[in-house]
């Protein structure tokens, strides 16, 4: 049974930083690109980043430059370090695990508000 557990996200100020983890279990975790997504109310998943196997990574315009992703295939963790945070990038962020049609996971998603 393939899981996908998102923890780190919470309450912050604009400007501040989160980490979110997402623990996998059920899939060969180094043979999946991972990636990170969002959601806001009223709005479309969107794309936040992804690293392949080979950790290559892609990021949103609207992120690059102030979030991180990254993976330790030891761990089966994908994290996502956001910095500056503004209040747009609040949303219920999600991680997801990708090999083909066939092999395509989500997590069930966590908070992130960013308000004063």
């Amino acid at each position: 049974q393939v899981q996908l557990v998102e923890s780190g996200g919470g309450l912050v100020q604009p400007g501040g930083s989160l980490r979110l983890s997402c623990a996998a279990s059920g899939i060969s975790f180094s043979m999946y690109a991972m990636g990170w997504y969002r959601q806001a109310p009223g709005k479309q998943r969107e794309l936040v980043a992804t690293t392949t196997s080979s950790s290559i990574t892609n990021y949103a315009d609207s992120v690059k430059g102030r979030f991180t992703i990254s993976r330790d295939n030891a761990k089966n963790t994908v994290y996502l370090q956001m910095n500056s945070l503004k209040p747009e990038d609040t949303a219920v962020y999600y991680c997801n695990a990708w090999r083909g049609l066939l092999h395509n996971y989500w997590g069930q998603g966590t908070q992130v508000t960013v308000s004063s």
